[in-house]
């Protein structure tokens, strides 16, 4: 074992082959080094067809919690021969590059390690059935590792036998397939490697999930029983995993589910199906991505004008049109913040990882029922799909639902002059009931047509117009009842500051680390929820420069902010990102330094400049 070796600080990275089996083995590998108490953040980035095409998988390994992506492969357990040359091109130098030398190559780089294992031939040798010489492939390569790098063998041992705790005989074919590929590194290949794990306690009331696991639980704690969709990557698994939960914790005594999970023949019928659902007093969600947003715009208008409550969760991918499925990015701003036609202005929330995914999911429900709105919940591909560590799930016995302005029986008989739509409070509001509430009071026919107070038709201009005007109140309303956002003040002093949403988080906070080490003190918002908050105003008029943070093409966020907030668009330096991949915290910083470099206004703002490096 070298002396200058390094732990529990590398990138490890496999390249395979769609439909090959890998995703379990390298998913049994995060979970491994999770287990050992290491942070870590896995990365899955596979094509849109079932089979075939190349597929990637990238584990951050960070002692130090630095789990944003980084460019630069320490570690390369390359698979799929189609995808060689790319992938020993990311390898960094004094890295390693694995592969099968069943057929060996010459891969013409001296500045790395390359270790040959002959994983097929192996497999060839221990298996007769051509299925089982191809999954076992994968755990092959995970026993190898187990050794060149230090993997815990007893808690990849345990994975596989919570993975397939009533199939024996599969755990036992897995542990034999380990132990061919360690067998194979005694006995032929100097291990450890310089980049090592071992055993840590970083992950102490820690758990390992991704965001729609997460925004599934939070659904099903906020008491939603029906969910209606239509399957759409990346936000299938969300509805799935609602079903998944469902079944253990919705099941009642005659073992029946007291839940509803309907795949509707599009997307129109999805939200169609979750509009009346709730109209009718259940708590009902459905979940899509941008494609389907476009298809939902005009229910979604149907719930804001009748003022239904409904949770939408929009996981967003790389768009326009089909774009990339399989990729990330955050491009359903402004068709959500104004999805509809007409006059209309939708509340959304912005989750940043899977803990805020599974609480604002939960907070999405009690907001729409008092609100009665639309609540969008933005995430995307890859908080959805992708395993985050991150602080357990929070849940308080005490909590009680907030169905908001719902009058009961009682409450009718003592309401008079009740009207659907009347603005008695003077918050934008209204009063509403459940049908079948009483016998004879509260019933009431909602409307997408232009309506007055009892929800009446009318075509009266004035009327419409105080309706709308009325509508506005309400988000303004809403203002302070959604997430507000995360302010860190590095400096008091400087007029620097930085701003962004979602999934980008992580590699914000690691570049302003660094930029704070080079002595560039930037303040940092983190924007929760929209409509936007006083507060979000207050943050933008108290700095002169402010870079803004998002992976889109046309800086939409920035749009929203210079059109609600009323921003001197100069003030807001866009930082853009939308290749689908995960944001890094060095894009982050050649963007800013490309900046200073090239405008005088913030070279003054910085006394003395600090050149970026």
């Amino acid at each position: 074992m070298s002396s200058d070796s390094v732990y529990n600080e590398l990138v490890l990275k496999f390249s395979n082959v769609n439909g090959s089996g890998s995703a379990s083995a390298n998913a049994f590998c995060a979970k491994a080094l999770f287990r050992m108490g290491i942070p870590v953040s896995a990365k899955n980035i596979f094509p849109s067809n079932i089979q075939g095409l190349p597929t990637w998988y990238e584990i951050k390994i960070s002692e130090s919690e630095k789990l944003a992506r980084r460019d630069g492969i320490d570690i390369f357990v390359a698979m799929n021969a189609q995808t060689y040359d790319q992938d020993i091109n990311e390898v960094i130098e004094n890295g390693s590059f694995i592969y099968d030398s069943s057929l060996l190559r010459d891969f013409k780089r001296d500045d790395i390690n390359i270790i040959g294992i002959p994983i097929a031939k192996l497999c060839a040798d221990a298996y007769s059935d051509t299925r089982q010489r191809q999954l076992f492939k994968n755990i092959v390569y995970l026993g190898s590792l187990s050794l060149l790098i230090g993997i815990d063998f007893d808690i990849i041992k345990q994975l596989l036998s919570d993975q397939f705790h009533n199939k024996p005989k599969l755990i036992e074919q897995n542990v034999k397939a380990l132990e061919i590929g360690r067998k194979y590194i005694e006995d032929n290949i100097k291990y450890p490697l310089n980049k090592q794990v071992r055993k840590s306690n970083k992950n102490t009331n820690k758990i390992m999930i991704n965001g729609n696991e997460a925004a599934a639980l939070g659904a099903i704690y906020a008491g939603a029983t029906v969910a209606s969709w239509y399957p759409i990557t990346p936000s299938t698994s969300l509805v799935e995993a609602f079903e998944k939960h469902a079944m253990k914790l919705r099941k009642n005594e005659d073992g029946t589910i007291n839940a509803a999970i309907m795949q509707a023949e599009d997307e129109l019928s999805a939200i169609g199906m979750a509009i009346g659902a709730n109209w009718n007093g259940a708590r009902a969600f459905t979940a899509t991505s941008g494609p389907g947003i476009s298809l939902m715009s005009e229910f979604i208008g149907l719930a804001y004008f009748s003022e239904i409550p409904l949770v939408l969760f929009d996981i967003q991918r790389g768009g326009p049109s089909t774009g990339m499925p399989t990729r990330t990015q955050q491009s359903d701003l402004i068709s959500c913040a104004y999805a509809s036609h007409g006059d209309t202005k939708q509340v959304l929330l912005f989750p940043s990882d899977p803990n805020e995914c599974f609480q604002f999911s939960l907070d999405s429900f009690d907001l729409a029922e008092k609100l009665q709105t639309p609540i969008i919940v933005l995430s995307d591909l890859d908080i959805g799909m992708n395993d985050w560590v991150v602080d357990e799930l929070e849940w308080n016995d005490q909590y009680q639902h907030d169905r908001g302005k719902v009058l009961n029986s009682e409450e009718l008989e003592n309401t008079k002059d009740f009207g659907r739509y009347k603005d008695v409070d003077g918050d934008g509001i209204p009063y509403r009931t459940i049908p079948a509430t009483h016998p004879e009071l509260g019933a009431y026919f909602t409307r997408g047509t232009s309506h007055n107070e009892y929800g009446g038709y009318t075509e009266n201009g004035l009327i419409h117009a105080q309706t709308l005007d009325r509508l506005s109140k309400k988000f303004k309303t809403a203002e302070n009842l959604l997430p507000q956002p995360k302010i860190i003040i590095n400096s008091n002093k400087t007029k620097i500051g930085i701003i962004n949403f979602g999934s980008t988080t992580r590699a914000i906070n690691e570049s302003l680390e660094y930029l704070s080490g080079v002595g560039i003190a930037i303040n940092h918002m983190r924007i929760r929820s929209f409509p936007f908050s006083n507060n979000i105003r207050d943050f933008i008029d108290q700095h002169d420069i402010i870079f803004v943070v998002e992976q889109n093409r046309d800086a939409q966020m920035k749009t929203l902010l210079k059109t609600e907030c009323d921003i001197p668009i100069s003030k807001l330096v866009s930082i853009l990102n939308y290749d689908g991949m995960p944001l890094t915290s060095k894009f982050i910083i050649d963007e800013i330094n490309k900046h200073i470099e090239e405008n005088k206004d913030i070279n003054d703002l910085i006394s003395p400049l600090i050149k970026i490096v």
